[in-house]
């Protein structure tokens, strides 16, 4: 077994430590953040990842996984050295890639024994070329040091599972030395592993992503077709579902992808394209569909309703999909600032990603509240729109919605309803992709209880 380094603790960096340790490496995670370290040391996760913690804790216990802040003792002897930073989307696009650089001087200036570095962090292709030279560049100690390619393809809510039982492991190495470490650290996993270049490895990643979104951007967009047309988008992709070349995942319509990977890596290889003469106009094109498909239900309600004024707004649902606590890209994100311009009283639920919400939209400084339970949210409202598929806002009847809100009409971006059961329960109902359920009769005034406005005028 090899004692390996980890750098970073978020998502792709603490998986990949607890993983590795899990297998039987002696790991050590580093950050910057003493706070964050201390946190991790009690056995605590920063993220919300099923199974991570529990991993996490047995490992630490066992001595086979610890957590500092001091690089300097994690680096200088470390076999393998797997780099987890950041790498943010910049405004136009291409990726920061300043994170990476500060850790490779970091461990040019450290290491005293041959290394083996390997980036997980998504980079655009061409980037591991750089960081070999530039930690070449500023090496104090006379070692052997090569970089490699390992990117990650974890899924945010599944991520311990999509590490643990991976489809495939791709490594980039450009030395034979670099490729058989890289293979053994592997080896205990017992998955295929697919054995390319540097260069090769880091567009692998770009193209597989890339791929998904580009899928779920044209189910949506054949979504919307359907509804002009009077076709079901769920019978569409059941039908297309049978065709082995297709395949059945990524063809569920909604309001567009989000977290931390699709849109960054769309835009970054776009950029990427750009950046050598090329138009990726397929890329282009999911990028433009899912920038307007966030807001489709928005502006179905605002052609529906005369105002958000003083309306109380049910949201369910803030995270970019369930199962995680990251908001990163969610819809949620586009459409309440929206509502909240336009004078809506926003009562929102998440069952673990309002505390992270809060902290961008605190409830004393806007027209929200959060609350514990959808039926709070749903409890005298004039309007609900579902922007997350978490079980407990599946569970939530039809009923509920005609018996608990002012107005029983619901904007649902996950599809997550039967049309006839909305229909049948007296629920005015928008989807993605199917017919609407319409009601003309239904009125913001009826006889519900008014007395759910937090604000006064």
């Amino acid at each position: 077994m090899y004692k390996i380094s980890v750098v970073g603790t978020g998502y792709v960096g603490l998986v990949a430590g607890v993983c590795f340790a899990e297998v039987g490496h002696q790991v050590t995670c580093v950050d910057i953040d003493e706070q964050k370290v201390n946190i991790l040391k009690q056995g605590i996760s920063p993220i919300y990842e099923a199974g991570l913690e529990e991993l996490m804790q047995k490992n630490y216990a066992a001595g086979r996984l610890n957590f500092t802040t001091d690089y300097i003792q994690a680096y200088k002897d470390a076999d393998a050295i797997f780099i987890g930073v950041g790498t943010p989307e910049q405004p136009d696009g291409s990726a920061n890639l300043s994170y990476i650089a500060t850790v490779a001087r970091q461990i040019a200036e450290t290491i005293e024994k041959d290394c083996l570095v390997v980036v997980k962090s998504t980079v655009p292709v061409g980037t591991n070329d750089k960081v070999e030279q530039f930690i070449n560049d500023f090496l104090i100690n006379d070692v052997r040091v090569e970089v490699a390619s390992n990117p990650e393809f974890l899924a945010q809510g599944t991520a311990v599972r999509d590490t643990l039982e991976a489809a495939r492991i791709i490594i980039g190495t450009d030395s034979k030395w670099a490729e058989e470490m890289l293979m053994k650290i592997y080896e205990p996993f017992n998955l295929p592993i697919v054995s390319v270049s540097r260069r090769s490895a880091e567009m692998i990643k770009y193209a597989a992503n890339d791929f998904l979104a580009l899928k779920i951007s044209y189910m949506n967009d054949i979504a919307n077709l359907c509804e002009l047309v009077g076709a079901d988008i769920q019978d569409v992709a059941r039908g297309m579902s049978f065709d082995e070349r297709i395949g059945s995942k990524f063809l569920n319509a909604g309001i567009g992808y989000g977290g931390s990977c699709f849109p960054k890596d769309t835009k970054a290889l776009d950029y990427l394209a750009r950046q050598n003469g090329y138009e990726l106009r397929t890329v282009k094109a999911a990028i433009t569909v899912n920038d307007d498909q966030k807001t489709i239900l928005y502006r179905k309600a605002s052609n529906r309703l005369i105002t958000f004024d003083g309306l109380k707004v049910a949201v369910l649902g803030l995270t970019f999909k369930p199962g995680t606590d990251d908001l990163r890209e969610a819809p949620s994100l586009e459409n309440i600032p929206l509502l909240l311009e336009r004078g809506a009283q926003v009562y929102a639920y998440d069952p673990v990603g309002s505390d992270n919400f809060r902290q961008k939209f605190p409830e004393n400084e806007y027209k929200i509240k959060y609350v514990k339970k959808p039926e709070e949210a749903l409890s005298g409202a004039n309007v609900c729109f579902i922007f997350t598929e978490w079980d407990e806002i599946k569970a939530v009847k039809p009923e509920v919605y005609q018996s608990m809100m002012r107005t029983p009409l619901v904007y649902d971006g996950r599809n997550i309803y039967e049309i006839q059961e909305m229909k049948d329960a007296g629920v005015e109902y928008y989807s993605i992709g199917r017919q609407a359920v319409e009601n003309k009769n239904i009125k913001l005034s009826n006889t519900h209880n008014t007395t759910h406005c937090l604000y006064s005028a």
